[in-house]
C-alpha cells in the first residue's frame, strides 16, 4: 500500500511539472535558510556545553560596591589559599591572556593577538583533544607551550612533527609540548597559543605580582568545578569569607554558570567568545517564519488545485477508498516533495556554506556523521511537513464524490478565502522584513556619519613599545623623531603619537581624579585618553575652550583637555580654563575643552573623557593615509618600524576594522536579516506567481469570452491582477505597526538613533507592490494575449 502511494504521488509529480518545481523551489529555499539559522541558533545556544560536567562548572565574577560594575577577574592566591581548601569544591583553574606576544622562528616574525597564560590544572580541568604530545609534559617544564593546529602549522608547518622544536616568545625560548585541535565554534575560549603561569612567575616581578602586591587585585579568570548538591551562593559567601587582605571590603562575589557565561552582559576585563540573546532569539523566530512562508505556498498551490482533484477523489471513494487512505496517499505526496526537497535543501547548503561562514566569522563544517545535522535536518522537514501537509490532505479527502462528479468543488469560497488570508501572510511578513532591513540599514549609516570627519579607512595604528627605560624628554624625542620620519613619506598624511587605543572603541574606566568642587559621596566613571600630543588635528577634534598641548611643553605632561560633558558632569567651576585637575596627587590644570566625540558604541552615551599628555604612556603610532595610497603608507610605516625596532614584528590594524568589530553583531543582523528577506520574498512570489498561473488556467474561458467582446489586453491584465494587488495592500498594512513595533524596541538598545518615519515603510510596501506586479502580469499577459479560440473551441 505505502509503496502504491508513492508511485501515485510520482505520478501527480510528473504530470503536474510545473506546480512540482515551484513547490520544490519553495521549500528547498525556505528549508536551506531555516536550516543556516537553525545552526547558527544551535551553536550559539550550545556554547562550552560540551565539557565534561559542564553542569558543576562555575565562573568567579567580582561586583565592585562602589563604582558598580562587574568584573570577571580574581585574586590569584585564592587558587591554594583559599578554593583548594573547600571540599565543596572539586576542581579549580585560572588563566590570564598575554597580550600580543612576539613569536619568531628563525627570520619570521609574528604577532600573537590569541596568545593565553593556564595554571597547572586547565587542560584537565576542560575538554581539549591532543593531536600529539601530553598535558603532563606541558606542565612538567615551566618554558612550555601548547599550540592549536592551526597555530602549529602557521608557526612551524606542521602538527605531527611539532612537539620538541622551539619558539621564541618576547626572545624567551619555549619548547613546544603538545597540539591540540581548534577549538570548535562553540566554544569560548578561543586561544591559539597557551603558556604555563609558572612561565610568568620565572619573571621575580610578575610573581611578586601575583603572589603578593596583587593579592586583593582581580587579575585571573577563575573557574570552579562544584558538587552538584553544593549551592553556588554557598560557596560565594565562604570564599568571601575566607578572601585574604580587605578585598571583601570593596567586593561582592557571584558564581555565574559556565552554560550562561556566552550571553552574560556587563562585564569587563576580560575578552571571551559574546553572543547576543536578543539577536539569536530574533534569528530563531526567522528561521520558523522562514518555513512558515515556504510551507504556506505549499497549502496555497495545493489547495488553489482542489478543483482539478476533486474529481480524482470522487471517482476513488465510489471505488472504495475510504478518507484515511486518501488522507495518507495525499501525506505521501507532501512526504516525497519535502523529500526532494531536503536533498535540494542539502546540495544548496553545502555550496552556500563557504559564504555563511563568511558572513558569521565561523567556521561550521558539514559532516554526515554529525548527529546534530541530521537532528536539524530532521526537525526542519519534521516541522515544514507538519505545517505544509496536514491541511491540504484533509481538505482534498473531504471531497464529497456525487458533489465533485456534478462539477461542485465543495468549499470553494472557504478555501477561496484561506488562500487570500495565505497570500497576506506571506507578504506581511516580507514587508515586515523589508522594513526592518531598511531601519537597521539606515541606524548603521547614521552610526557611521558620527566618525566622517575622518575616512576610517584610511586610518591605522601599529604599537611602538620601546623606551621602558628612557625618561620622559629623551622617550618624548624618540617619538618625535619618528613621526616625523613618518610624515616625510608621500603616502602617509598625517602621523600622530598614542597610547594605542582607537577613539572608535576606547573603553576604560580611570579613578584617582580629583578637582575643585568634586562630590566626595559620588562615583565617576571617566575615560582617559592617555596621551593626545597630536591627536587633536589628526582625529579632526574641535577645540571649545582654551588650548591643545603644545609638542615641546614639558608642564603639559601634568595638564589635561576635558570634553563638554567632563566639565557639565564633573561640575568644574567658571572659569574653567585654569581649574586645577590632577591625577594620583599629581597636580596639573584644564587647559582646554573639546566638543563631544563619540568614542565608544553609538548604544551608550557619550561620557565624560579626559585627555592626557604623559610621554610615559607613548606606545604606538596612529597613521592617515594620503588618499588611495594605504598600501604604500602601510610599506612605508614598516620601513620606519623595522629601522628602529628590526627584531619585532610590524602589526598593524585600521580603525575601521575596530568599527566593525565593535558593531559587529549589528552589522551581521542586518546582513542576514536582508539576505532572509530576499529569500521570504522570492519564497513568496513563487507562490503568487503560482496562484496567478492556477487562476489564468481556470479563468480561460473568461478570458476567451471578453477577448470575444471586445476587452484590450491591458484591461485583462488589470483584471486579473488587481485582486492580488488588493492582497499585498493589506499586507502592508497589518506588517507596517508590526515592524514599526520590532524596530522600535530594536532601536531602544541605542542612545543615539535616527527616527523611524513614514517614507520607509512605503517604500518597502511599494517594493512589495511592484515585486508583486511584475510576479503576476506575466501570467495575466500570456492569458490575455492568447487566442480565444484556443480556449472557447469545445463550447
Amino acid at each position: 500500500m505505502i509503496k502504491n502511494y508513492f508511485k501515485i504521488a510520482w505520478r501527480n509529480i510528473l504530470r503536474q511539472r510545473t506546480n512540482s518545481l515551484i513547490h520544490l523551489l519553495g521549500l528547498s529555499v525556505g528549508m536551506t535558510a531555516a536550516f543556516f539559522i537553525f545552526m547558527w541558533v544551535s551553536n550559539e545556544y550550545s556554547y562550552d556545553r560540551y565539557h565534561a560536567d559542564a553542569g558543576c562548572i562555575y565562573r568567579l565574577t567580582a561586583h565592585d560596591k562602589k563604582h558598580r560594575t562587574n568584573d570577571a577577574l580574581t585574586p590569584y592566591i585564592w587558587g591554594d589559599e583559599v578554593l583548594g581548601q573547600l571540599d565543596e569544591v572539586e576542581a579549580y583553574t585560572r588563566f590570564r591572556p598575554f597580550v600580543w606576544p612576539n613569536i619568531a622562528r628563525g627570520d619570521e616574525l609574528f604577532k600573537e593577538n590569541a596568545a593565553v597564560y593556564v595554571d597547572a590544572h586547565w587542560f584537565g580541568f576542560f575538554q581539549y583533544d591532543f593531536l600529539a604530545g601530553s598535558a603532563a609534559s606541558f606542565n612538567a617544564q615551566p618554558h612550555s607551550l601548547i599550540l592549536t593546529a592551526s597555530a602549529a602549522r602557521k608557526y612551524l608547518g606542521t602538527t605531527e612533527a611539532a612537539v620538541g622544536q622551539t619558539l621564541l616568545v618576547n626572545d624567551v625560548p619555549y619548547t613546544v609540548q603538545g597540539v591540540v585541535k581548534d577549538a570548535p565554534t562553540n566554544s569560548s575560549f578561543r586561544y591559539d597559543l597557551y603558556m604555563p603561569v609558572a612561565a610568568r612567575h620565572t619573571d621575580r616581578h610578575w610573581r611578586a605580582w601575583d603572589l603578593e602586591h596583587r593579592r586583593d587585585g582581580n587579575i585571573y579568570c577563575t573557574f570552579v568545578k562544584l558538587s552538584a548538591k553544593v549551592p553556588p551562593e554557598n560557596l560565594a559567601r565562604k570564599v568571601t569569607a575566607m578572601a585574604p587582605g580587605t578585598w571583601a571590603e570593596r567586593y561582592a562575589l557571584s558564581l555565574l554558570p559556565l552554560k550562561d557565561m556566552h550571553f552574560e552582559d556587563g562585564t569587563g576585563r576580560i575578552e571571551l567568545q559574546q553572543g547576543n540573546r536578543q539577536m539569536t532569539n530574533i534569528l530563531l523566530l526567522l528561521g520558523i517564519v522562514l518555513l512558515m512562508v515556504a510551507s504556506i505556498n505549499y497549502v496555497n498551490l495545493t489547495t488553489a488545485q482542489a478543483t482539478i482533484r476533486a474529481r480524482e477523489v470522487g471517482i476513488k471513494k465510489i471505488v472504495g477508498a475510504g478518507r484515511w487512505h486518501l488522507f495518507m496517499q495525499f501525506v505521501a505526496e507532501t512526504l516525497l516533495v519535502g523529500g526532494l526537497a531536503l536533498f535540494a535543501a542539502l546540495v544548496m547548503t553545502w555550496a552556500l556554506l563557504p559564504f555563511f561562514n563568511r558572513i558569521t566569522g565561523l567556521q561550521f563544517v558539514l559532516s554526515i556523521l554529525d548527529p546534530l545535522l541530521w537532528m536539524l535536518y530532521g526537525g526542519t522537514l519534521l516541522a515544514t511537513l507538519s505545517m505544509a501537509s496536514i491541511y491540504p490532505a484533509l481538505m482534498l479527502s473531504a471531497f464529497r464524490p456525487l458533489a465533485t462528479l456534478r462539477g461542485n468543488s465543495l468549499g470553494s469560497l472557504k478555501g477561496n478565502a484561506l488562500r487570500k488570508a495565505l497570500v497576506v501572510a506571506q507578504f506581511s511578513i516580507a514587508i515586515a522584513l523589508m522594513v526592518s532591513t531598511l531601519v537597521i540599514y539606515q541606524q548603521m549609516r547614521f552610526i557611521d556619519k558620527q566618525y566622517d570627519h575622518y575616512d576610517k579607512t584610511q586610518v591605522f595604528s601599529f604599537l611602538f613599545q620601546r623606551g621602558g627605560n628612557m625618561g620622559p624628554s629623551e622617550k618624548w624625542s624618540l617619538f618625535e623623531n619618528i613621526r616625523q620620519e613618518l610624515l616625510s613619506h608621500s603616502s602617509i598624511a598625517d602621523a600622530a603619537i598614542s597610547s594605542g587605543n582607537d577613539i572608535v572603541n576606547m573603553r576604560n574606566t580611570w579613578s584617582g581624579f580629583d578637582w575643585d568642587g568634586r562630590d566626595e559621596n559620588r562615583v565617576y566613571d571617566i575615560t582617559f585618553f592617555q596621551i593626545g600630543s597630536t591627536l587633536d588635528k589628526f582625529y579632526q577634534l574641535s577645540l571649545k575652550a582654551g588650548r591643545w598641548f603644545l609638542p615641546d611643553s614639558p608642564e603639559d605632561a601634568r595638564n589635561f583637555v576635558l570634553n563638554e560633558t567632563a566639565v557639565r558632569q564633573l561640575g568644574i567651576r567658571e572659569p574653567i580654563i585654569g581649574q586645577r585637575f590632577s591625577l594620583d596627587n599629581d597636580t596639573g590644570t584644564v587647559i582646554g575643552v573639546v566638543a563631544d566625540f563619540h568614542y565608544m558604541s553609538a548604544r551608550e552615551k557619550i561620557g565624560p573623557a579626559v585627555f592626557g599628555n604623559n610621554p610615559f604612556y607613548a606606545n604606538a603610532f596612529a597613521v592617515k593615509s594620503a588618499p588611495g595610497r594605504q598600501a604604500d603608507a602601510i610599506a612605508a610605516a614598516e620601513t620606519v618600524f623595522k629601522r628602529h625596532l628590526p627584531n619585532q614584528p610590524f602589526d598593524y590594524h585600521f580603525v575601521s576594522e575596530e568599527f566593525e568589530q565593535v558593531y559587529r553583531e549589528d552589522f551581521k543582523a542586518a546582513t542576514l536579516i536582508s539576505g532572509f528577506s530576499l529569500l521570504a520574498i522570492f519564497v513568496s512570489c513563487l507562490g503568487l506567481y503560482g496562484l496567478a498561473l492556477f487562476s489564468a488556467e481556470r479563468r480561460h474561458k473568461e478570458i476567451g469570452i471578453r477577448k470575444v467582446l471586445g476587452a484590450s489586453v491591458s484591461g485583462i491584465v488589470g483584471l486579473l491582477s488587481k485582486d492580488f494587488v488588493k492582497l499585498v495592500l493589506i499586507a502592508v498594512v497589518i506588517a507596517s505597526p508590526i515592524a514599526w513595533w520590532a524596530m522600535n524596541n530594536w532601536l531602544e538598545d541605542f542612545a543615539y538613533r535616527i527616527e523611524m518615519e513614514w517614507w520607509m515603510f512605503a517604500a518597502a510596501g511599494l517594493v512589495a507592490v511592484v515585486i508583486a506586479l511584475l510576479t503576476v502580469s506575466w501570467q495575466a499577459i500570456r492569458a490575455a494575449v492568447a487566442n480565444p479560440v484556443e480556449s472557447l473551441r469545445d463550447e
